[in-house]
C-alpha cells in the first residue's frame, strides 16, 4: 500500500510541475461548431475565465479536446451566450495567480471566474494558510470585480500525512462556505483512481478523461448561468 501511494505522489507530481510552453494566456476558447450545436457562441457573450494550471491547459491534446473546450461546445448547445476564455498555465500555484489576478480581470473581464488552483501548493508542501490566503485574495478580487466564482478543489495523497492532507482540502470547503461559492469538490472525482485515463505518458489525463472532467465542473458551474 505504502509503494502504491508512493507512486500516486510522484504520478500527481510530476503532472502539476511546470512545464514550458504549455502556459495558455487570455486566450479564448474557439466554441468550434459541431454537429449537435450547428453554431457557436454569439459575439457580445459574457467571459467565463478558467483560472488553473496543467489540468485545465489541456496539456498534451489538441486544444479543442480539453475540457474547457467542451465547456464552450456545451454552453452552445444549450444555448448559453458565454465565451471560455483559459487563462491556465502549467505549474502555478496559488501566488502566482494571486499575483496575476488583477491583471486578469482587467484583461479577460469574467462574468464567472472558475479557479482551479492549490493543487502545486500541496504537492510542494507550502502551508496551507498560506493557500488560504492567496485563494481568499483571487476570489476577493474577482467579487470586488462583480464576478461569480466557481472554487475548484483539489486532494493530496495520503503521503502527507492526515493532518496536512485533511487541512489542505478543507482550505476549500471552508473559503466556500464562508464566501458563499459555488464548490466542485474535487477537479479529478473519477478519474484520478483509473490509470487508464491517463496518457501514454502517465502523468496527464487523457482526451477520454476531460469529459469527466468537465462533469465534475458543471454541476458547480451551471447555477451561475443565465440564458
Amino acid at each position: 500500500m505504502l509503494r502504491k501511494n508512493k507512486r500516486a505522489l510522484l504520478h500527481l507530481l510530476l503532472l502539476l510541475l511546470p512545464v514550458f510552453p504549455a502556459a495558455v494566456c487570455a486566450q479564448p476558447v474557439a466554441p468550434a461548431a459541431t454537429a449537435k450545436s450547428g453554431g457557436v457562441a454569439k459575439a457580445g457573450g459574457a467571459n467565463i475565465v478558467i483560472y488553473g494550471d496543467s489540468l485545465s491547459a489541456a496539456y498534451g491534446l489538441r486544444q479543442d479536446a480539453g475540457w474547457p473546450s467542451l465547456l464552450q461546445e456545451r454552453l452552445v448547445q444549450k444555448k448559453f451566450n458565454y465565451n471560455v476564455v483559459n487563462v491556465s498555465i502549467s505549474g502555478e500555484t496559488s501566488a502566482g495567480g494571486a499575483a496575476r489576478i488583477g491583471a486578469t480581470i482587467r484583461e479577460a473581464k469574467p462574468a464567472v471566474l472558475v479557479v482551479a488552483l492549490g493543487a502545486n501548493d500541496g504537492l510542494r508542501g507550502l502551508p496551507v494558510a498560506q493557500l488560504r490566503d492567496n485563494l481568499a485574495a483571487i476570489v476577493k478580487a474577482a467579487k470586488t470585480a462583480g464576478a461569480k466564482v466557481v472554487l475548484v478543489g483539489m486532494r493530496m495523497p495520503p503521503n502527507y500525512g492526515q493532518r496536512y492532507t485533511e487541512q489542505f482540502q478543507s482550505s476549500f470547503t471552508d473559503l466556500a462556505k464562508a464566501q458563499h461559492l459555488a464548490l466542485v469538490p474535487f477537479l479529478l472525482e473519477g478519474v484520478a483512481q483509473r490509470p487508464e485515463l491517463f496518457q501514454q505518458d502517465q502523468l496527464h489525463p487523457t482526451e477520454a478523461a476531460q469529459p469527466l472532467i468537465l462533469e465534475n465542473v458543471w454541476k458547480a458551474l451551471k447555477p451561475l448561468l443565465k440564458k
